[in-house]
């Protein structure tokens, strides 16, 4: 979750002064005038769009609306995306300027909710300084010949299963296919899984793609071999039929660029996190507010 709001805070605006913002045609540009007007003539760097009861809206209102704009709507046309902003930041400007006159900002729920998102605005911005300067290709390249260059790739294994409700149905399935029944088949008829239509295929998987118990015991097999001990998982109950084994060739930095990204933003958040707390005093309380004492849990009891 901390991923994605540091995701969202480093984005760039794409929304940038467009054509339609310069001088109309048929009027003097500044440039024109002579060097005794261009400093009073410069256009402002965030001008003023729109005025809503006197209060001012800046361009750099526009451009914080167009992040959140779908991506087929930015790469529409600014003189078509200007006027669709525009309305929707005056329309917000409009309804701000009712909650006041009713006096919801003076409403307790209301300034809580205010205080919260001020101070997920003031985490990211902490973010985006201490963790953003940090993601940068130079480093993802050193994390990529730490961890991958040079390393061979990993074992994959080709397998086919098939998820029951019970153990005992697995114990069926098991008994059928030792007596010479085709995994595919029984596949098929009895599995829940979505794969079953393709005869329980799952096609080649890492160890770590699959749920540890489901992993451990796929790995354990040679091809050709079913597991003759029911899996469970959370899923239910699995008969697991290994197809055949290979070695991945090692992958590229294209290839792990964005998990790379996200493993790096991931750990200079924890840093940053950890940073910070280690700065305050932190003191806690039990859900009534109460003291903790010696003899509370963690875990409330049941009465």
């Amino acid at each position: 979750m901390r991923t994605f709001l540091l995701a969202t805070t480093l984005a760039v605006a794409t929304f940038s002064l467009p054509a339609w913002s310069q001088t109309p045609q048929g009027k003097p540009d500044a440039t024109t005038q002579g060097t005794a007007t261009q400093g009073a003539s410069a256009k402002p760097a965030d001008p003023v769009v729109a005025t809503v009861n006197g209060e001012k809206i800046h361009f750099s209102e526009l451009q914080a609306a167009a992040q959140g704009m779908p991506p087929e709507l930015r790469s529409m046309p600014p003189q078509l995306v200007y006027p669709m902003l525009l309305d929707q930041v005056i329309d917000r400007k409009a309804v701000v300027i009712e909650a006041r006159k009713a006096g919801l900002d003076k409403n307790p729920d209301v300034q809580q909710q205010m205080r919260r998102a001020e101070d997920n605005v003031l985490e990211n911005a902490v973010l985006q300084r201490d963790v953003g300067p940090q993601i940068t290709e130079e480093a993802l390249h050193a994390r990529f010949d730490k961890d991958y260059a040079g390393k061979p790739g990993e074992t994959e294994v080709h397998a086919r299963h098939i998820l029951l409700d019970s153990e005992d149905q697995a114990k069926q399935v098991i008994a059928e296919l030792n007596k010479g029944a085709k995994f595919e088949d029984l596949a098929k008829k009895e599995s829940k899984d979505p794969a079953a239509q393709n005869g329980g295929d799952l096609g080649f998987f890492k160890k770590g793609d699959m749920l540890p118990e489901f992993a451990d015991a796929a790995f354990a097999l040679k091809p050709g071999q079913v597991s003759q001990t029911p899996v469970h998982t959370r899923y239910g109950w699995h008969v697991i039929q290994v197809v055949e084994t290979r070695v991945a060739p090692p992958q590229t930095y294209d290839q792990v660029h964005d998990e790379l990204r996200q493993k790096v933003i991931q750990e200079n958040v924890r840093r940053v996190l950890a940073d910070a707390r280690a700065k305050v005093k932190v003191e806690r309380f039990n859900p009534d507010g109460s003291k903790p004492k010696a003899t509370d849990t963690a875990q409330p009891t049941s009465k």
